[in-house]
């Protein structure tokens, strides 16, 4: 049985600018973004790793590039083993990435996901669009600049928009995400224990 470091030597000498990723579960490999087509189907056609497990992604912050960062999952159900890849997307302003539905058909909804919560692109893709929210939403959820509580947005009918006379709203943080920071005792973590939940009785804080 080929053990990780074999793995990872063997792709490492199929791919030299594949370089090993810090991980704590399984082999992972950071490559070119040119090169994870190709990568993905060495790992497939002659490694073994005959499943998709997921394709998600990375937003990093605007403050750092690259920004975004692709990453797949893929599983051999001949070795019972997991691998991980992970490319970051060339460009920050309008992130794009090659589609893996050529290799995997169950890559479509993955990167449709993908796509409408992070807004990267997936080239070749035999029909990329929305799948959480409705087309013509103006927001990418897990993008690190979009709050836990959501944004206001109108309706995506507008004859819903017309009878109510009114959009989305942000959601109350009640009950909802922890938002402990590194330190801090979880029992302080909610955001009701931090006063930041409103209602009718207590408004939304600007």
């Amino acid at each position: 049985m080929t053990t990780d470091v074999e793995f990872t030597t063997a792709v490492s000498q199929q791919f030299p600018s594949a370089a090993a990723r810090a991980s704590l579960d399984c082999p992972a490999f950071n490559v070119p973004a040119a090169e994870a087509m190709p990568v993905l189907q060495y790992l497939r056609d002659t490694q073994g790793y005959d499943f998709l497990m997921d394709v998600t992604a990375v937003d990093w912050s605007a403050e750092q590039s690259p920004r975004f960062t692709v990453v797949w999952h893929l599983y051999s159900s001949v070795k019972h083993a997991y691998v991980r890849v992970a490319a970051d997307c060339p460009s920050d302003a309008e992130p794009a990435m090659a589609s893996a539905t050529g290799l995997w058909a169950g890559a479509d909804w993955h990167e449709r996901e993908a796509f409408d919560m992070f807004g990267i692109t997936f080239t070749g893709h035999p029909d990329l669009r929305r799948i959480l929210m409705w087309d013509g939403y103006p927001y990418h959820p897990l993008r690190k600049e979009f709050p836990l509580a959501g944004l206001p947005a109108d309706f995506h009918d507008p004859v819903i928009t017309a009878e109510t006379k009114t959009g989305l709203i942000a959601a109350p943080m009640a009950g909802g995400p922890f938002v402990a920071t590194p330190g801090e005792p979880m029992g302080e973590a909610e955001p009701r224990a931090k006063d930041e939940a409103w209602n009718e009785q207590s408004p939304k804080p600007e």
